[in-house]
C-alpha cells in the first residue's frame, strides 16, 4: 500500500475572501468548486498546480468565527524567491510571526490561520 496526501481541509467564514488571500499572498489557484444543491456547503480546492490541495470550506449556517485552540498546528510552503515573498507579506500585513534564528516567518490567513514561510533553498 502507498498512501500520498491528497488535501488539508480548513473551514472558513468568507469564502470569496479566503481564496483571494489564498491566490495573492501563495499563488495558489482554484481547482475545482462544488456547491451543495441546497446552498449548506461550498468546498472551494485550491491547489499550486501539484498534486497536494487546500480544500476551503464554507458553511451556510455556521455563525461567528472558527475556535483555533492554541493555533499549534499550521501548513508549511516552501518559497523560491523569499525576499520577495516577505515584502509581499509585509505589504499585505499578514505577518504574524518571525523566527530569524531558522530563517521563517509565519502569515495568518483571514480565519487566523497561521501559514508558515521557508525559503526553498537553506
Amino acid at each position: 500500500m502507498n498512501f500520498k496526501i491528497n488535501h488539508t481541509n480548513i473551514n472558513v467564514t468568507n469564502l470569496e475572501k479566503s481564496v483571494e488571500f489564498y491566490k495573492k499572498a501563495l499563488g495558489l489557484k482554484e481547482i475545482s468548486r462544488t456547491e451543495a444543491p441546497d446552498g449548506s456547503f461550498i468546498l472551494v480546492f485550491m491547489g499550486d498546480g501539484g498534486s497536494y490541495k487546500i480544500e476551503l470550506t464554507w458553511l451556510r449556517d455556521k455563525e461567528g468565527p472558527y475556535d483555533l485552540g492554541d493555533n499549534e498546528f499550521h501548513i508549511a510552503f516552501t518559497v523560491d524567491d523569499y525576499d520577495a515573498a516577505y515584502k509581499l507579506h509585509k505589504e499585505m500585513g499578514c505577518i504574524c510571526y518571525e523566527n530569524n534564528a531558522m530563517g521563517l516567518y509565519f502569515i495568518e490567513d483571514p480565519d487566523g490561520y497561521w501559514l508558515e514561510i521557508i525559503p526553498e533553498k537553506r
